[in-house]
């Protein structure tokens, strides 16, 4: 008897168990995928983007000093993995002592290395620009090239550098794909591409040919300026109603406005030379205080 009730006992447990009713989880919330944009939603919002843009900076142009294709090339080459401020706080020297392709293609490159090497990367850019003003002298009797194709088989020189040339040197249209147009477009999404030569084919069919130079301008001085990469001034971005990924960044305005750098913040410009109408104040020589 006493084997037969402990035996009769799990039974009765597991009846216990079996009788009682499953808890089941709540059924989530399954959020749909909000649908893509058409292609003329797209179109209308870039280019009211870029519409508002133009009132911000209606001064907006490269940020390098130049006074001939030649500078701005090499200032263009010069300006990789540095600030256009540095680049134009080091190209005085340099266009003083080497103001043409020949000169600089026979310069002592160690002297090259020298007086560019604030700009970083200083023994990779001396063979670019000394390869590229021996081509300039060899292959275009020493003048800087006017077409996309020559441009781009020059030393150091790809499509990002011929647009900026061709597109402030000559007038011929182009996009200028940078850090910061790249990181904008994609968080304005008029593409999820990273790779620049896609970029710049999406965007540019957004716009009409005419547009494209100036573009690559305002959307470069707003990277700079407000839509920073680690921390974007959401709070005083004046085109925060149109961007589908505000809130990004800071979104308190008067925290927001403290971010703000170059002339929307008060600060110096990175211009030495700045063109009429450029508010920024000129910016400081190399080694000056401030």
């Amino acid at each position: 008897m006493p084997k037969a009730a402990k035996k009769a006992a799990p039974a009765k447990k597991v009846a216990k168990k079996a009788a009682s009713p499953k808890k089941t989880a709540p059924a989530k919330a399954v959020q749909k995928p909000r649908p893509p944009q058409s292609h003329t939603a797209l179109v209308r919002q870039a280019r009211r983007i870029n519409r508002e843009l133009a009132d911000v900076y209606p001064y907006a142009h490269p940020e390098l000093d130049f006074e001939n294709p030649f500078q701005l090339l090499v200032a263009t080459v010069l300006s990789a993995q540095t600030t256009d401020l540095r680049v134009n706080q080091t190209t005085p020297a340099l266009f003083a002592q080497y103001p043409t392709p020949e000169d600089l293609a026979a310069a002592n490159p160690e002297e090259i290395e020298e007086l560019i090497r604030p700009t970083g990367f200083f023994r990779a850019k001396t063979r670019s620009i000394m390869g590229l003003s021996a081509a300039l002298r060899d292959e275009f009797g020493g003048e800087v090239p006017g077409r996309l194709e020559d441009l781009v088989k020059l030393p150091g020189v790809g499509r990002k550098t011929a647009f900026v040339v061709l597109g402030n040197a000559f007038g011929v249209p182009g996009i200028t794909v940078d850090t910061h147009f790249g990181r904008l477009v994609r968080r304005w999404q008029w593409t999820e591409e990273t790779d620049p030569d896609k970029v710049e084919a999406v965007v540019g069919g957004l716009f009409p040919k005419s547009d494209w130079t100036m573009l690559s301008h305002r959307v470069i001085f707003h990277g700079r300026r407000i839509c920073h990469a680690r921390k974007p001034a959401c709070g005083a971005c004046p085109i925060a109603p149109l961007c589908p990924s505000y809130g990004e960044g800071e979104t308190d305005p008067d925290k927001a406005r403290k971010l703000l750098k170059y002339e929307m913040g008060g600060l110096p410009g990175q211009r030495l030379n700045p063109p009429p109408g450029y508010p920024g104040k000129a910016a400081p020589p190399l080694g000056a205080a401030g």
